[in-house]
């Protein structure tokens, strides 16, 4: 008998109202901090404790801010900039470690690997001090280098294993036809590995977009991102204009998390 077998006997043999409940607490328990967040971000008042009324002006006040509107735009160029870098070489790379064997592929492999769980402030320290080293200029240029540096990674996992559970029988008939490796890789390879180029870059824009730690390092003066700018903001307190921020971020990542399940499914029929 396999070890766990009673276990999930028992948890099978629980009513769906006990399972739905057990769900519905641990969705509760994960949401529920964000949920309070969105309900004060229309409070009137300053306080993030007692609610005083509906109103949408934390809202006007946000778009008003010229700093947390700058820091936006900042955090959009970089991480626009660092995921269209880090997608295109992050494919190439997978391609390259998927579809053919070389010298040092293994040590290539786990340098891979160990750049997604190297602890960030350790990968900050490191590229403040190449930085220095080399002695280029921190700003806005460093802070997407150093973005790049860790997102090439994620988005080679990613689309190694779409690339893994790809039928190659479609590029060999491709090739067989008479299709050179260029046209065969534009017109077979990258529209089937489309899906996985995408989900790739999604969260790589999400890594760059929300990363604090190594952008805390390598940015110069004037170079402030929106992560740095909530953590500056929050030195003096939770204002309801962070609330607010945050919930056009959490509506503007449910829209980009919905649209990109809209196409993937698209793709797949």
């Amino acid at each position: 008998m396999v070890r766990g077998a009673p276990i999930l006997k028992r948890v099978g043999s629980l009513p769906d109202w006990a399972l739905l409940l057990f769900a519905g607490l641990v969705y509760l328990f994960l949401y529920a901090p964000i949920f309070v967040l969105m309900f004060f971000s229309f409070n009137s008042a300053r306080s993030t404790q007692v609610w005083e009324g509906f109103s949408l002006r934390w809202y006007a006040e946000l778009f008003r801010d010229q700093s947390v509107l700058d820091a936006f735009y900042t955090s959009m160029v970089v991480g626009v900039t660092a995921t269209a870098i880090s997608t295109v070489i992050g494919t190439l790379a997978a391609l390259a470690l998927a579809r053919h064997s070389f010298r040092g592929k293994t040590l290539a492999d786990s340098t891979i690997y160990a750049a997604t769980v190297m602890p960030e402030i350790v990968v900050g320290v490191s590229l403040l001090a190449f930085f220095v080293a080399v002695q280029f200029q921190l700003g806005i240029t460093t802070i997407i280098i150093a973005h790049v540096a860790f997102c090439i990674s994620f988005v080679t996992i990613v689309v190694r294993a779409r690339l893994s559970g790809m039928d190659r029988s479609l590029e060999e008939a491709a090739m067989d036809l008479g299709a050179d490796p260029p046209t065969t890789f534009m017109k077979i390879t990258l529209p089937l590995i489309l899906p996985g180029v995408m989900a790739g870059a999604l969260l790589a824009f999400t890594l760059s977009f929300d990363d604090f730690v190594i952008t805390f390092f390598v940015a110069g003066a004037g170079a402030s991102t929106l992560p740095l700018k909530i953590y500056s903001m929050i030195k003096f307190g939770v204002s309801p204009v962070i609330n607010a921020l945050s919930t056009v971020l959490l509506v503007a990542t449910l829209v980009c998390i919905l649209g990109g399940s809209r196409f993937f499914s698209r793709k797949e029929e």
